[in-house]
């Protein structure tokens, strides 16, 4: 595998992972070069290349084995790294200066030896170009008033929703906000991987006090997938105590997460509780009008870097009624939209659009059925297919019948009448109480919350 090679990989991995992933555990391996099947990398420390190879190591050698089939395995090999090395990082992250790179807002910060970088924020996602509908509207509100400044009002304030439904973008959007209101304040961005990460790094060379004062002396913190600490011990003390320490000093708090808090599995019951104590907002899936609004916002931009590539009468409307599973998925297929209609230097017709995105519509068009609800449901739950239609109503099968049942509801056309006949010929009535039941167990219970989601997301996969 070649230099390059690795260069498209890691673009491919920028792009599938997210850019705060990216940052956290691939922008800092060093490819080194490939000999006896083994791809060997450089990497800053053990933890990271052991953390890379547990969570990213099959994937990596997926692709890197594409390029060179003949590679087996990946070996990580740690190396020293110059105390120069930050000096030469991207601009840091922040929407108003690091406490270490700030000088000017926190002299004594400016003598330590360490600098605290948090995410990149990207310069697209402001409020002036996050559109507003009835699923984020509360969100939005919310965000806005936390991005004035002032005095403290509700904190933490806890955002969280599905992917591609907009978190990341308010939060980024009240960073910017901050910076342009208030540019002496320090607002730290960052991701709960990278939270993790500076933690684990302080344990090792030593320097938990340095990493106390500089996470307790920003004026905003603002954590990304918080939901990533769950289950880990000792990060989550960390961050239990940190933030006790921003909210005594009244420093405003921001949160995303892709659950809320008291569905977060193996998160301590204390961090649940304050993660509870201030404003939580659900961002809800997108409607039809929401979807629609977001096209148009984009079209009209793409208009002014096409000038003169004409988009027929229905396109927008064709593509918020089919793509409805992820904003980033709407929003990647109208660039491509454009671009190839650009690079063809034809209209975008609706034969254009079914030709240029096949594959998106392909999946769009998928449609589950019973049976494959029912399979899904018996293989998780290790039950028998007879039993989940069968009669018996023992918990160990009533409940993955509700579960099924639900799913049916959610997931296909099929009327209650239809689906109670799948299973065993049931009444619609019993039905539509399951269906109810596991609307009201999926906001008691986080496992069954968990459980419909995983089965979920593998049905529409």
């Amino acid at each position: 595998m070649t230099q390059d090679q690795w260069g498209s990989i890691r673009d491919e991995l920028h792009q599938t992972m997210g850019a705060n992933s990216f940052q956290s555990w691939i922008e800092p391996l060093i490819y080194v070069g490939t000999e006896g099947g083994i791809a060997r990398f450089n990497v800053p420390t053990n933890f990271l290349g052991n953390y890379v190879s547990q969570n990213y190591g099959d994937m990596l050698l997926s692709k890197i084995t594409r390029m060179n089939p003949s590679v087996r395995r990946i070996v990580f090999d740690t190396v020293n790294v110059s105390q120069d090395a930050p000096a030469q990082r991207k601009e840091p992250a922040f929407a108003s200066g690091d406490p270490m790179a700030a000088p000017h807002a926190h002299t004594k910060s400016s003598a330590k030896p360490d600098s605290l970088n948090g995410s990149p924020l990207d310069k697209r996602f402001t409020f002036d170009t996050f559109v507003v509908g009835k699923p984020n509207e509360l969100a939005h509100a919310a965000a806005r008033r936390v991005a004035e400044g002032g005095p403290v009002t509700f904190n933490p304030l806890f955002l969280y929703g599905g992917v591609g439904l907009g978190k990341t973008h308010l939060m980024h959007a009240i960073a910017w906000e901050l910076r342009t209101r208030h540019p002496h304040l320090n607002v730290l961005n960052l991701s709960a991987e990278q939270f993790m990460y500076r933690f684990v790094q302080a344990l090792r060379d030593r320097k938990m006090m340095d990493f106390k004062e500089l996470f307790r002396s920003v004026d905003v913190l603002m954590v990304d997938d918080v939901q990533f600490i769950a289950g880990k011990d000792s990060t989550q003390e960390e961050f239990f105590h940190t933030f006790n320490a921003l909210v005594d000093q009244h420093k405003q708090i921001i949160i995303s997460a892709d659950r809320a808090p008291d569905e977060i599995k193996d998160l301590e019951n204390r961090i649940r509780s304050r993660l509870q104590s201030g404003l939580v907002v659900d961002l809800h899936p997108t409607d039809y009008e929401l979807r629609l609004g977001i096209l148009q916002s984009k079209s009209e931009m793409y208009s002014r870097m096409y000038p003169g590539l004409e988009v027929e009468r229905g396109i927008l409307e064709f593509l918020a009624a089919r793509i409805v599973s992820n904003v980033r998925i709407l929003e990647g297929a109208l660039t491509r939209l454009f671009a190839f209609a650009s690079l063809v230097g034809k209209p975008i017709s609706m034969d254009l659009t079914q030709e240029c995105l096949t594959d998106i519509l392909r999946v769009s068009e998928r449609k589950v059925s019973i049976e494959e609800i029912q399979r899904k449901v018996a293989d998780h739950y290790l039950i028998r297919h007879s039993d989940l239609v069968g009669p018996k109503r023992v918990r160990t099968f009533a409940r993955p019948r509700q579960i099924a049942m639900y799913l049916c509801k959610q997931l296909t056309t099929r009327s209650l009448p239809e689906i109670g006949r799948h299973f065993g010929g049931r009444d619609h009535t019993t039905v539509m109480h399951g269906v109810r039941r596991i609307e009201e167990l999926r906001k008691q219970d986080a496992q069954i919350a968990e459980d419909v989601e995983l089965l979920r997301r593998s049905l529409e996969a």
